[in-house]
């Protein structure tokens, strides 16, 4: 028996639509940017103004070299490849704030020390607030342990920053030390500021929180308290000129003082320093909790986010989010990029095995039973359940939200969660309903929104989200026939119709299938009726040349033109025709091709899909640009010899097994005229519009 799936705390019925909350984070590159120009490039390219951002260069090209040494081949080429120079490259990491945010943003912060450990930098540098402080020593000391334990665990040298969550104190007046936690800091941490050299560069780490100079408060709102002491301010002017002759200095504080307003305007004079130095590429800092690139006077002054510290996800693209950046110097320039933390892959685990795995669970689909009843009103209420088979090997954590853009359906409760266990299925059930109003354009169907994690030891593997559309079982009448004509409109990507296999029975035998269409353009593989997947039967349009093909005894045998034969902007008759020995197409009553043909057709489950063909999941692909009309399947081969005068509108008979007159919807559903009574969901925007 499979495992009872683990359930979260089941909410009170709510109205839909639902969404569920997430946020999602978008991988950043180059976060620091500025938008490439449009128009013709340097070759005199056009370049295409919504891709404007894979253009982006903040630096010179890269040396290169042609040492005939260096390069080995028994090959001839016109073709030159440059070398990489040799020259000493390196790069480094920097953090965020950690703190003034939940508890478990200590998980964020093991997260971004996995993510490093996998780039191997030469060291991390921090910009401060490593732990949430505010308090004594009793609570300080845990927390400042929490915090070197994580970041013990990377492979790399790290440097810390003093933050004012690291060094304020809060407690009763009388027990606050000297410099609140300044002692506690550089006991366990390091010094409030100091240097160090790495491959030709100086990286000089300060400390924003030193008080005011006169009364000693520690107040990073008020510009007295955010002034450099002289004994820092000359140490850095020291340090400035002991790194004078390296290529790059790179300086860390917890305050982005140079942003002026509440840190007054004490950082002029370092500022001014810096420039007069000559070599200083670049300052980070921390403490708001999103990202900025402010440049100045050719310095690359950088405000990082946070890793684990309190994030509001204002606008994760533009900077509210949790990331590192990585650094990487060369002898004339620097690069900064941002990697949003978890973005990381580790490629030694996607071996050959997950990487199956995670496929096949993204090709599973939902089972969602039974049909939900509904009047001519629309009301409905039925208790469904979704079943989720997991095929991999691996627990899978799932979500289930039932979403609609209908708020007349009702359902409970409002998501369900669980583990399924490897090879297990799962159920996950809702009772819907539908309050009575109406069924028209206004309808939307109840969808089941999934999402699924793959769990490995070290990771969770996201799988895009699967939806499953509730099936209904619909009490419906079809409209009267209009007064003008009105046809099915797909004149837009994606549009189409669907009739499921359950809806109908076409035995195996003679058959014969056939529509009226006008195409808008023709481009592609296109589908015009069909449910074509190494089994069955359909129509295909593609570039403008018509085919019909049914799958007999394992093949498909195909009538069809191999030149562009149909029109555009005219409507035209299409038929197919399969008489037990011969398979035939028809074009506006004419015989176009006739090819030999018999065996047994190969069935399918998969819906039949008007305006499009159909992929092995069942969802409609290459879609047809045009209208479509009196779509008819029979079971007998209705139409033979060379020619024949194709009415324009089809009648049903004892042979008919669907007929779609598209004279009009109920809701979102045709309705079929023969005696099978199917009905055919519109979906992707198609429509019943006049014909033209």
């Amino acid at each position: 028996m499979p495992r009872a799936v683990s359930r979260a705390a089941l909410s009170a019925p709510v109205f839909v639509p639902f969404i569920a909350p997430a946020i999602a984070v978008a991988c950043i590159a180059s976060a620091f940017a500025h938008a490439a120009p449009q128009g013709p490039d340097r070759q005199g390219l056009h370049i295409d103004p919504d891709h404007t951002r894979h253009l982006h260069q903040h630096g010179e090209k890269h040396a290169t070299s042609t040492e005939a040494g260096r390069f080995w081949t028994n090959r001839s080429s016109a073709i030159d490849l440059p070398l990489p120079s040799e020259e000493d490259a390196f790069f480094f990491v920097v953090y965020g704030d950690r703190t003034g945010g939940p508890a478990e943003g200590i998980s964020v912060l093991k997260d971004a020390v996995r993510d490093t450990n996998l780039l191997e930098p030469d060291f991390v540098m921090t910009v401060g607030d490593l732990i949430q402080g505010y308090n004594q020593a009793d609570a300080w000391m845990p927390q400042m342990e929490e915090y070197k334990g994580v970041m013990g665990e990377l492979l790399c040298p790290w440097f810390p920053v003093a933050g004012n969550h690291d060094t304020y104190y809060r407690g009763p007046e009388e027990l606050k030390p000297e410099g609140e936690h300044d002692a506690n800091y550089e006991m366990y941490f390091g010094p409030l500021w100091y240097a160090f050299e790495h491959k030709n560069s100086m990286f000089i780490a300060l400390y924003s929180d030193e008080g005011n100079p006169e009364t000693g408060e520690k107040n990073f709102r008020k510009p007295e308290s955010q002034r450099m002491s002289d004994e820092q301010f000359s140490w850095l002017k020291e340090m400035l000129e002991i790194g004078s002759e390296r290529e790059h200095i790179f300086m860390f504080i917890h305050h982005p003082r140079w942003l002026g307003g509440g840190y007054g305007d004490d950082w002029n004079k370092v500022h001014d320093e810096l420039v007069k130095a000559g070599n200083v590429s670049a300052v980070f800092a921390g403490h708001i909790h999103r990202m900025r690139y402010d440049p100045k006077d050719g310095i690359d002054y950088v405000t990082l986010a946070t890793v684990g510290g309190g994030q509001s996800f204002t606008a994760p693209d533009a900077g509210w989010l949790h990331h590192f950046n990585v650094v990487t110097v060369r002898k004339d320039q620097v690069a900064h990029a941002a990697i949003p933390v978890g973005e990381t892959i580790d490629v030694r685990e996607i071996t050959g095995d997950l990487a199956d795995q995670a496929g096949l669970l993204a090709r599973t689909r939902a089972d969602v039973s039974p049909s939900v009843a509904m009047g001519m009103d629309g009301a409905g209420d039925t208790e469904v359940t979704v079943r989720l088979r997991n095929p991999v090997s691996m627990d899978v954590d799932v979500t289930v939200v039932p979403e609609s853009g209908d708020s007349r359906w009702v359902a409970w409760p409002d998501h369900d969660h669980g583990t399924i266990g490897a090879g297990e299925t799962g159920e996950f059930t809702f009772r819907v309903t539908r309050q009575g109003d109406r069924l028209d354009s206004t309808f939307r169907p109840l969808e089941f929104v999934i999402d699924m994690e793959m769990l490995t030891p070290s990771h969770r593997y996201s799988i895009p989200t699967l939806r499953a559309e509730a099936p209904m079982d619909v009490d419906l009448i079809a409209p009267p026939r209009p007064a003008t004509e009105t046809v099915l409109g797909l004149g837009r990507s994606g549009a189409h119709a669907v009739v499921t296999s359950d809806k109908y029975v076409l035995p195996d035998g003679a058959m014969t299938l056939e529509c009226w269409f006008r195409a808008e353009s023709f481009s592609g593989r296109t589908g015009l009726v069909a449910k074509t997947e190494n089994s069955e039967f359909g129509f295909f349009v593609s570039d403008g040349k018509p085919q019909f093909s049914i799958h007999l005894d394992g093949a498909y045998r195909t009538a069809g033109l191999s030149d562009p034969f149909l029109k555009t902007d005219a409507w035209q008759h299409i038929a197919g025709v399969y008489d037990g020995s011969e398979v035939r197409l028809y074009v506006d009553g004419t015989l176009v091709d006739s090819q030999p043909a018999s065996g047994t057709r190969t069935l399918n489950r998969l819906p039949l899909v008007i305006g499009a063909d159909v992929d092995r999941g069942g969802r409609p692909t290459s879609f047809f640009d045009g209208a479509i009309d009196e779509v008819r399947l029979s079971t007998v081969a209705r139409y033979e010899g060379s020619a024949f005068r194709p009415s324009r509108r089809l009648t049903p008979d004892n042979e008919t097994v669907l007929l779609f007159h598209m004279d009009g919807s109920v809701g979102r559903w045709m309705i079929d005229s023969s005696e099978t009574g199917a009905t055919a969901t519109l979906g992707g925007g198609a429509r019943i519009e006049p014909a033209e």
